[in-house]
């Protein structure tokens, strides 16, 4: 397993790991799979001034992807990020999302960054087709902690949607 920086040579394929998200699940609230040249630039203007990392599997194909954004746009903020996470369906389970949080941290420690944020959509349907709330629970493991749900924000599959937000401080 290693663990690199994206490219944008890289769109296609990690398109290939978002694209079923899109589609068939409420983690991204996004409605329409993104072109490739869409990614691209996405892949481009994060790297412009943020970590986007990629890790690969033992084959050497990418298995998961995250970056970040700026939080707010305000000067205040300027020490806080927004996470984002995607590993490959069939890759779930593997460690592939703890090894890019711990490095991804590692990386912005080194830029002064002390707050992570992630912004997850949760479901309080338990039998929810399109949403667990697995994301919740890996973030609880990465030591992400509660900070406030809005209900109903997000609409996608002719369902309402919540939008929980967790925090990590990792510099004192």
């Amino acid at each position: 397993m290693n663990i690199r920086y994206a490219t944008p040579a890289d769109a296609g394929k990690l398109l290939a790991i978002y694209a079923p998200y899109v589609v068939h699940t409420a983690i991204t609230f996004e409605y329409d799979v993104p072109s490739v040249t869409e990614f691209r630039d996405r892949i481009e203007t994060t790297l412009k001034d943020w970590p986007y990392l990629v890790v690969e599997d033992d084959a050497g194909e990418p298995a998961g992807y995250c970056y970040v954004h700026s939080y707010r746009p305000r000067k205040a903020y300027e020490r806080s990020v927004e996470t984002s996470i995607y590993v490959r369906r069939d890759a779930h389970g593997a460690g592939y999302g703890r090894m890019l949080y711990e490095s991804l941290e590692k990386e912005l420690k080194a830029k002064g960054i002390r707050n992570l944020v992630a912004v997850i959509g949760t479901t309080r349907d338990p039998e929810d087709p399109y949403l667990t709330n697995a994301s919740v629970y890996f973030h609880e493991k990465m030591g992400y902690t509660h900070c406030g749900t809005v209900p109903d924000i997000g609409f996608k599959f002719g369902r309402w949607y919540d939008s929980t937000t967790m925090q990590k401080i990792i510099l004192p």
